[in-house]
């Protein structure tokens, strides 16, 4: 017993690297907005809405616009990280509508001149048919960029294989 415990825990390190899972990129979004909308402090921290007004997103198999009327909700908690919960539609060039929910987080850098940790999971709710995929995986995405005249941010989606 001894002996297959040992053969188990040289093993297992490898099944479990082996099984980390690949990305592929889907598209990238440019998503136009507003000023945030502060609401102001809750008890579980400040909470505000940046109003989603357009935008445009590509990739190889899909493009299209972002409908007006969204918004990506946020709450910064009292530790100082950012949860964020974007919920819009986009109209695919040939006419479907999609529902998104992106949902993550944003960790400051812990030191000067770092990288903030920026990741999302974008849900789909795409009509049964020719964009069926985006229904049936999962999906992950990372802010990458922004501008500041007109304001907008820059987000780039992939399906995890």
């Amino acid at each position: 017993m001894k002996r297959l415990l040992a053969v188990l825990v040289l093993i297992c390190p490898m099944v479990f690297a082996q099984d980390a899972p690949e990305a592929e990129f889907v598209f990238q979004i440019r998503a136009e907005l507003e000023p945030a909308i502060v609401l102001g402090d809750s008890s579980d921290g400040q909470r505000q809405a940046i109003p989603i007004i357009g935008g445009v997103f590509e990739g190889p198999d899909i493009k299209g616009e972002i409908l007006p009327g969204g918004a990506d909700y946020q709450l910064l908690r009292p530790d100082g990280v950012r949860e964020l919960e974007a919920v819009y539609m986009i109209r695919t060039d040939d006419g479907e509508l999609i529902n998104v929910v992106n949902a993550g987080i944003i960790v400051a850098p812990e030191e000067e001149g770092g990288e903030s940790y920026i990741m999302t999971t974008p849900k789909f709710r795409a009509p049964v048919g020719k964009y069926n995929w985006l229904n049936k995986s999962v999906f992950l995405s990372r802010i990458v960029g922004g501008r500041d005249d007109p304001p907008a941010v820059f987000i780039n989606v992939y399906r995890v294989k």
